[in-house]
């Protein structure tokens, strides 16, 4: 695992951390609002319990919920540029086949050669092409674990 990767996974610990302070937070004013609502009106206290334990199960559901959707995991390999390993934004395939991100290479292009990083055969700016299928891929991605673009 990559040293931003562990940081990501560190990040959320804490994020989760607080997110189950916010929980036992809510369960607490669950509780209370309930033990004042029975003091007010002592007819209904089977019937208050029922619904404060009813309560309590929905609000222990979202909250583990949300806690799953957000922890990391590996991000694919075929999402990742090659040259940075970070997820894509703007990924562009070569004539060989691979995909990098625009930027990163056509900076290598620039500064190091026109050459593809892997192959090492020429390639001139005008050869990279849009890779829609892989930009599709991330943002179906993304729609379920939005944390990956944060690793950055």
């Amino acid at each position: 695992m990559s040293f931003v990767r562990l940081c990501t996974v560190f990040s959320v610990s804490i994020i989760m951390l607080g997110d189950m302070f916010h929980r036992k937070s809510c369960e607490a004013a669950l509780k209370e609002k309930h033990s004042r609502d029975a003091s007010q009106n002592e007819d209904n206290t089977d019937e208050a319990t029922d619904s404060i334990s009813e309560q309590l199960s929905s609000l222990k559901l979202v909250f583990s919920k949300a806690a799953e959707d957000d922890v990391p995991i590996d991000i694919p390999n075929y999402l990742c540029c090659k040259i940075t390993l970070n997820i894509f934004r703007d990924p562009v395939i070569t004539p060989s086949g691979l995909t990098y991100e625009r930027a990163v290479i056509l900076d290598h292009l620039e500064k190091v050669g026109k050459f593809d990083p892997i192959t090492r055969e020429t390639l001139p700016p005008s050869q990279l092409i849009p890779n829609l299928a892989i930009k599709e891929a991330v943002e179906a991605y993304l729609e379920k674990h939005g944390w990956a673009y944060k690793m950055d």
